[in-house]
């Protein structure tokens, strides 16, 4: 049965495979095993990235697209659901609605920037996506009457998903609208994980995987390349689109600092290279590490700092304003040690040349 779920690509270690139980045991006790707002966020965040950082690996892992117009697919979704949801009192219909029109955009988007530009190579065709989602955040910082312009726009959800609706007490905490609203994005995180994973083990997926290889060769075989990229591109477009609606719905807010920014795809490419590439199983890794960094290694560093008092050197380094430098220095590390990847390390797999 776990065969089938994982599409027969089950983690290839037993390493891997206690990390990623790890993974998700703390993801699906989270509400229970921790108190507090943060680590509640931390974790629907961990969720939503591992789907943004699965969907940009299937064009980055498995076709060798280099895009960075990704964040604009996950703008468009949250901003589908924020506008749906945007009304006097909000409605499930309304978010559907707005959902669906969101999809249908990327679509349209994701096919005519790879009709056009899936035909030229390497940088030229990074370049062309970055002047597009550069150009739909501009669109969506000036459509303020709509958008919210640079400050978003915050709405509300159906009183089902209400903090002050209570179903009840578990394991001592209150489970409300937003503890169901965290099982909501982390069961549709899982789903569309599951759903990617089963695209990459496809034979549509063996043929991406062809293409990344050596695309002249998948072409003297008789592939059409330029329709399975586009394909892959479409497929990977409405996926980072599904994690923006999620992103949208718990934070109960869009804005472009939160989903167009290119610190988003600044933080995707980080996490695709820290988890490794060509492995789905490197988003779940490579986005629980770097979410949890990115929320504690400040207030770790900080209590380390306290317990050095009076070291001079030390206390300085550790200072907790100079998070990013030890940040940067764990992510060179993790390159020099893992120069596949964590989940390619472990998984056995060598680094491709050019990679």
């Amino acid at each position: 049965m776990l065969n089938t779920l994982f599409s027969g690509d089950l983690p290839r270690s037993r390493a891997m495979s206690v990390l990623l139980l790890l993974v998700v045991l703390g993801l699906a006790l989270a509400p229970f095993v921790t108190k507090g707002v943060r680590p509640l966020n931390t974790a629907a965040t961990i969720c939503i990235y591992i789907v943004l950082v699965a969907s940009y690996d299937l064009l980055l892992g498995y076709t060798g697209i280099v895009s960075f117009a990704h964040t604009m697919f996950f703008g468009i979704g949250a901003y589908g659901v924020g506008l749906g949801f945007d009304k006097p009192v909000p409605a499930w219909s309304g978010m559907a609605l707005g959902l669906a029109a969101a999809i249908v955009l990327t679509l349209a988007l994701a096919f005519i920037i790879g009709l056009f530009a899936l035909r030229v190579r390497a940088i030229f065709y990074a370049m062309i996506t970055l002047a597009v989602a550069s150009s739909f955040a501009v669109l969506a910082s000036q459509m303020s009457a709509r958008t919210g312009g640079e400050d978003g726009k915050t709405f509300d959800v159906p009183e089902l998903l209400s903090p002050a609706n209570e179903f009840g007490e578990f394991m001592g905490r209150i489970v409300d609208g937003k503890v169901l609203t965290y099982y909501i994005v982390f069961f549709c995180a899982a789903l569309i994980f599951l759903a990617l994973l089963r695209v990459v083990n496809s034979p549509f997926g063996r043929v991406l995987q062809a293409i990344r290889e050596n695309e002249f060769r998948a072409e003297a075989l008789g592939y059409r390349t330029v329709v399975y990229r586009i394909a892959a591109n479409c497929i990977g477009a409405v996926a980072a689109t599904l994690a923006g609606a999620l992103m949208a719905l718990w934070l109960r807010y869009v804005g472009p600092k939160t989903t167009l920014g290119f610190e988003v795809m600044t933080d995707i490419l980080l996490i695709v290279v820290i988890g490794g590439m060509g492995t789905m199983y490197g988003s779940v890794i490579g986005a629980a590490l770097f979410i949890l960094a990115n929320n504690y290694l400040k207030s770790l560093m900080a209590h380390a700092a306290g317990a050095l008092a009076g070291v001079p050197v030390l206390e300085a380094a550790l200072h907790p304003d100079r998070w990013l430098l030890w940040l940067g220095i764990l992510f060179i590390l993790a390159i020099y040690f893992f120069p596949s990847g964590i989940a390619g390390r472990l998984s056995g797999k060598a680094v491709r040349p050019g990679t």
